[in-house]
């Protein structure tokens, strides 16, 4: 190359400009990776973007969105403790967002405090439907403990009760469970649960439109009554007429209950309603190890994982609620949906 060429080379190549990522160039990778619920790399791109501006409040609280997704809510929290420490009359919103992660901890107390926070000092948030919705829930759990103190007389009795029902409904024995109940129903009132266990029973031994009927009666008094809507999506589904399961399912997809046991409740009826990806994003939710060792976890995640394309994830898992509950073997495996 001729000297003059060189030169010119030389001077193109200094006119090159380095490319220097900034916080906002982070911020993007994090929130394209959390819309895409690989929260993994969400975590990474937007620790990057807070190391690059630290005093960036929006992706301290992204972050903790994130957190709160994969269950760390004490991390969350703690993010956003510290923004509201400097931003507080600028970022409201992390006190909805500590209420939200405070609750899913199971510290109604606290979460209460952040919600009524939030609610004081703004007048429309873009929270302020769900802390309302928030304080009306934990009002009802209070409602309900004070209800419930009738039961702690014939706590050992109804668990008994309890305990023998599952067992009956677990090895499909349902004349056994219909029987037992009927004396349920009668003897705790208030222990509403029985009843729609009761109309499940009701179906599987053939009784169907009986189970369907009652169902609607009951859901009629009480429009959102999860486990009407639950055993209506599944009795519909078996009854192949797709689209009266699928009107119950769309309003289950829009529940995410606290409580690890309902959470569960709902897992369960995707698995047996064919959603199985939403039904494994819910049983990736819960938290409670009681909960995560019950049959009903093992049996259902194992066929929901098998029917997402995960053989080995879901054998796994069978081998070992088989080990936890030998009778799992006598079902087959997760191939076997019933």
């Amino acid at each position: 190359m001729p000297t003059s060429e060189k030169a010119k080379a030389t001077q193109a190549n200094n006119k090159v400009i380095p490319f220097l990522p900034t916080g906002e160039f982070y911020f993007t990778h994090g929130v394209q990776a959390f819309q895409k619920r690989n929260f993994q790399s969400a975590e990474k791109w937007l620790k990057k973007a807070i190391d690059m501006t630290p005093d960036e409040p929006l992706y301290s609280c992204q972050l903790s969105v994130v957190y709160t997704e994969v269950g760390s809510y004490h991390k969350a929290n703690q993010l956003l403790t510290e923004v509201l420490s400097v931003f507080g009359k600028e970022y409201v919103d992390c006190y909805y967002l500590i209420a939200n992660n405070y609750a899913h901890l199971g510290l109604f107390t606290d979460a209460r405090k952040y919600a009524e926070a939030y609610l004081e000092k703004t007048e429309q948030g873009d929270f302020q439907e769900a802390a309302e919705q928030l304080l009306e829930l934990f009002t009802s759990i209070e409602d309900e403990e004070d209800d419930d103190e009738w039961m702690l007389d014939d706590e050992d009795e109804l668990l008994v009760y309890q305990e023998t029902a599952l067992y009956h409904l677990e090895h499909k024995e349902w004349d056994k469970a219909i029987v037992l109940l009927e004396e349920m129903m009668q003897l705790f009132p208030h222990y509403t649960a029985a009843r729609h266990e009761y109309s499940f029973a009701l179906f599987k031994q053939g009784d169907e439109q009986e189970a369907i009927e009652l169902e609607l009666q009951w859901l009629e008094n009480e429009q959102n009554n999860l486990y009407s809507h639950v055993n209506l999506a599944i009795f519909y589904k078996e009854r192949k007429e797709i689209e009266k399961s699928e009107a119950h399912i769309e309003i289950i997809r829009n529940i995410y209950p606290i409580h690890d046991q309902q959470k569960l409740f709902i897992a369960q009826a995707m698995t047996r309603t064919g959603y199985y990806h939403e039904a494994c994003e819910r049983f990736r939710s819960i938290r409670s190890r009681g909960v995560k060792q019950a049959k009903a976890f093992y049996k259902w995640h194992s066929i929901a994982t098998y029917h997402t394309g995960n053989p080995s994830k879901a054998l796994h898992l069978w081998e070992q609620g088989c080990r936890k509950y030998p009778e799992m073997s006598e079902e087959g495996g997760p191939w076997n949906v019933s």
